[in-house]
């Protein structure tokens, strides 16, 4: 099983990078599209711990893909 998430990077209010991982984002979108998404994040200034803003500017965003392969699996028992 192979999946696949958005991950953003931002920089904080304090300067700290900070990661946002999206694991039901839409596949193939363009950078302008998510470069704007991001700047959506970052001006609504929702995420707010002990006064700083965690996704204060856009930095990056990247595709994580995972792959898992089962050995075996007795949860169904």
């Amino acid at each position: 099983m192979t999946t696949t998430e958005l991950q953003l990077t931002f920089k904080s209010s304090a300067g700290k990078k900070k990661t946002l991982n999206l694991p039901y984002a839409v596949k193939g979108l363009s950078a302008e599209a998510v470069r704007e998404a991001a700047g959506v994040i970052a001006g609504e200034d929702v995420f707010v711990k002990d006064g700083e803003v965690l996704y204060d500017e856009p930095l990056a965003a990247n595709y994580i893909e995972r792959t898992v392969t089962g050995v075996f699996d007795d949860s169904n028992h």
